[in-house]
Parts: structure tokens; sequence; C-alpha cells
């Protein structure tokens, strides 16, 4: 004999142990007295339902049948007939007194019922269950209990998808590492850490979720401190102007790791997009950089819906004499001969990024020589299309671009 009292209570130990809604629990503890009740006192094909009240711990036990006309009913010619399986029209039922009820049959009880729907016929309270029965409602009440977790475990990660989440490095596996969660574990791939970056167990640290998934070994949460992404929600929170949506990131080019180009703009004409993400004496700069390891550097640079004053901006710290443009998205840079190693970066880093931050192809050159090609000097993708219209020159200010490398270079010195 079960004591509903104490289920009563067990409901909410459960609900609040494994945080899960009380409704769920008292749906699951349904499911798990329905099938012992069925197992011990009705046959097979019948289906019953239970329905337990938390007010007063009444539990109380129907059979339930679904409400069918003859009309949908297989005939005995057609439940021979093999070719029926594959046809178009609607599916017949096979009729069982057991779990279906004529639609006349159930008019006299309820007569506004229609078929599809479903009547309850309530049984005899017994709670007297067998060794065999009360076994079967404990493996039916554990294994709902475990696929509601997963599913509000899933609900829970999916809504962080896009967002960072803080974990504890729990361990390494070959080059893989598994992040404790709290709720779940989660995987950060080999291709997802910031190179040079070292891990250690028992490490918290922030992540950024790249994807959740269910999987037949379970739920896969991927984590990344490589993404780009990751550098803009960092700001997101460091920065209450983009938070309230009054500077936007427009665009983001990373290289984990090394250094980093993040393009803002501001829709608040009072407002600086670069002041407000660099923060008083790069405040808040230095706390992004500081959860990339301090390694990696990070341009902020003023993002303009004109491409030749972005990608100046976008060069910097060097500074731009001259941008021409081309129809095919490709554009070649003049700069003072002293700026060309700048302008390049190392290996061809700050071009490179530039590229990848505008979108454009880009050819830096010096102004001393425009026709000659400059090693390294060229990043981009380049378009493949119809003969190459030149756009008029335009010469361009840097000030507003270079702001950036003044203000950090600030922040750096009132560090030190």
């Amino acid at each position: 004999m079960f004591d509903l009292k104490t289920i009563v209570i067990s409901i909410k130990q459960i609900a609040e142990e494994r945080e899960v809604p009380e409704e769920k629990i008292k749906e699951i503890i349904e499911t798990a007295f329905a099938h012992a009740y069925k197992k011990e006192y009705r046959s097979k094909n019948e289906v019953i339902r239970a329905k337990f009240n938390q007010n007063t711990g009444d539990i109380d036990f129907f059979q339930v049948k679904t409400v069918v006309d003859e009309s949908s009913l297989e005939t005995e010619d057609e439940a021979g007939a093999e070719e029926n399986q594959f046809a178009d029209a609607e599916k017949k039922i096979k009729f069982s007194p057991e779990r279906h009820i004529l639609l006349e049959e159930a008019q006299q009880i309820n007569p506004s019922i229609f078929i599809g729907e479903e009547l309850e016929f309530l049984l005899e309270k017994k709670l007297e269950f067998g060794r065999i029965a009360a076994q079967t409602a404990k493996q039916v009440l554990l294994q709902k209990l475990h696929e509601v977790e997963k599913e509000i475990t899933f609900d829970y990660f999916k809504a962080k998808e896009g967002e960072i989440v803080s974990g504890i490095i729990q361990r390494q596996d070959a080059r893989n590492f598994y992040v404790d969660l709290s709720k779940a574990i989660g995987v950060m791939f080999a291709d997802e850490v910031i190179p040079g970056e070292r891990y250690h167990v028992g490490s918290r640290l922030k992540f950024y979720v790249v994807s959740v998934e269910t999987t037949p070994r379970g739920l896969l949460i991927s984590l990344s401190r490589s993404h780009p992404r990751f550098i803009a929600k960092l700001f997101f929170n460091e920065v209450p102007e983009i938070a309230e949506g009054i500077v936007e990131v427009k665009s983001i080019a990373r290289e984990a790791g090394s250094r980093t180009k993040i393009a803002v703009f501001s829709n608040n004409p009072s407002v600086d997009p670069i002041g407000a993400c660099v923060g008083q004496k790069g405040t808040r700069v230095t706390t992004v950089t500081n959860e990339l390891g301090e390694e990696e550097k990070i341009d902020i640079i003023l993002w303009s819906d004109d491409p030749v004053s972005f990608i100046s901006n976008a060069l910097a710290p060097a500074k731009v004499t001259d941008v021409q443009m081309k129809a095919t998205k490709e554009a070649r840079v003049l700069v003072p001969a002293d700026q060309l190693s700048l302008a390049i970066g190392r290996s061809g880093q700050n071009v490179r990024l530039a590229a990848k931050l505008t979108g454009w192809h880009i050819e830096i050159r010096s102004t001393a020589q425009p026709e000659e090609t400059i090693e390294g000097g060229v990043a981009g993708e380049k378009k493949e299309t119809a003969p190459e219209a030149e756009i008029k020159p335009k010469k361009t200010k840097t000030e507003k671009g270079t702001k950036e490398t003044e203000v950090q270079a600030d922040a750096e010195q009132s560090k030190e």
C-alpha cells in the first residue's frame, strides 16, 4: 500500500533537488502509477490513466477509450488486403473494444463529444501492487524523470547559444577540454581553443556557446574561446552602451591569441563608440583583454558606411594617404613609405584583419611607387567579375580611425 501523503512531500523534494517543475513531477508519478495499475489489474491492450490530487492526496484511475465511427473502421476484407498498406486513402482503424468506443455509444454518455476525442471511465481504486508491478512503476518513474531532466537541460542551454557561460575545466581528453557548466558538461574542441593559452584542471573561465544539440550519446554543448563573437559578447557584458543598443558592434575580425579588430558604431551622435568600448583609463577594454590572457591585442575601429573611410580606419594604426576603389570590392590603398610596415603588419596580419573586417580585397602600395606590388601587402578574397570600373579616388582623414590607438596607448601607460 502506497502512502500518498508521502508522495506529495516527495514531489516537492524531487522538484526542488532536480530543478524540475512540480507539475512535471506530478505527471511522471501519475504515469508510473498508471503502469503499475495496468500491470496488476488490467489487460495489456487497455489505456490506463492516473490522476493525482496534490491537495487531497487522492489518486484515481481511468480507462481511456477513443471515439470512432464505423466509416473509419477497418473491415475484414480491408484487413486482409496487402495493397491497403500503401493506399493514399485515410488509414483505417482496427477496432478494439478495450481502446475504442463507437460515436453513437459515446454520445449517450456525452452528447457533445466528437470523433477522435477520448472518454474516461472511472475504475476501482486499488493501491495494493505486487513486486513486479511496483518494479515496473519504479522503472517508469526513473526513466521519465531522466527524460524530463534532459529536456529541461537542453532547453536551458539551447537558450544560451551565442551567449557566454562560465565553467570549470574538468579534464582534458586528447586535445579537447571538458568543462563543468554546473547543469551539464560542455566540450571545447581543439580548434576552439586560443592558441598559446594554457588550461588547467580546476580553472574557472568564460566560454562562448557555439551550438547545443542532442546526439545518440547525449547532450553536446560545443564551447569556444577563439570564436570572433566571443569578443563581441565580452564587450556586451562590459559596455552598458552596447547592452542598451546605443553602440553597435558592426564587424569583427580575429586571429585568436594574437590580435582582433572590432568595428563599432554609435546610434547616438553624442556618444563616442570607441571611447565607450575603451572606458575610462582603458578599464573596459583591459577587462576584456584580461579574460583573453592579456596576450591578444584589440583594435577598436570606427565603422562607416563609406567603404573608403571604413578601410582607412580598419588599417589603423597606419595612416592612409589614398584609397582607390574598384567595383569588384577591391581597393588599392596608398600609404607613405614609413607607414608600410604598420599598414601590412607582422606577417601581413594588419592588412589581413582589415580585409576580413571590411569584406574588401585590399592591396597596400607606397605613395612613392604606386605601381609597384609589395610583398605581403595583399589580403582578402578577390572577386572574379566583369571588367573593373575605377571609382574616383578620395582623400581621407584618419584622425577618427586612429583614435582607438591613442586611447589604448594611454590606457597601457596608465596601467604601467
